[in-house]
């Protein structure tokens, strides 16, 4: 190299940014992350397996803090899981929310001058999902923008085919074992279903 080459400036477009732009470097980092596979767990490993399945958040809203800190201490604890040589799986998923998930499809219906009763059954069944596939693909998102380092592949949602068995099954073992019962009095109820 020459001695003019040396002492020629870097280009213009070649400088380095005087603020860190976090949005410019770590969204494309961490979907480059995903699509590698960095998250995910392999079943058939021969290392010590860490599992840590996210208290799901319910459909009906987004995050706040609260799921911002859990959030924060899973990924530093399965990112050090994972350093330390463990198979580490996050589980992402969202949960039904049933009753209030309900109530919000029928406040969106209200404001179009309609009840779950004028749609039907069947009908208020695919404005739920829709309703699921708006409000999920925000809160999906959130966690992106935290870096949550969840294997994706894996999502479920409560409402899923095999997942929505496991949840009876295990209600029903937790029946059985007299760890659950039924009373009189109701817990899960609204006044606006």
């Amino acid at each position: 190299m020459t001695e003019n080459a040396q002492q020629q400036p870097p280009a213009p477009d070649s400088e380095l940014p005087t603020q860190y732009a976090p949005a410019d470097v770590e969204g494309p980092l961490y979907e480059r992350w995903v699509e590698r596979g960095y998250f995910e767990a392999d079943a058939k490993s021969d290392k010590p397996p860490f599992t840590v399945v996210i208290p799901p958040p319910n459909v009906t809203g987004s995050l706040h803090l609260g799921h911002a800190f859990e959030h924060t201490l899973i990924d530093a604890l399965t990112r050090r899981k994972r350093m330390q040589g463990f198979e580490t799986l996050w589980q992402p998923g969202m949960d039904h929310a049933g009753i209030a998930t309900q109530n919000v499809v029928e406040r969106e219906l209200g404001k179009e001058g309609k009840s779950r009763h004028d749609l039907g059954r069947e009908a208020f069944v695919e404005r739920v999902w829709q309703w699921k596939g708006e409000s999920g693909g925000q809160i999906s998102g959130q966690m992106r923008r935290l870096g949550d380092g969840v294997a994706w592949s894996r999502e479920r949602f409560t409402m899923d085919e095999g997942l929505s068995q496991a949840v009876q099954t295990i209600f029903k073992r937790l029946y059985d074992d007299e760890l659950i019962y039924r009373a009189e009095r109701i817990i899960n109820w609204c006044p606006g279903a």
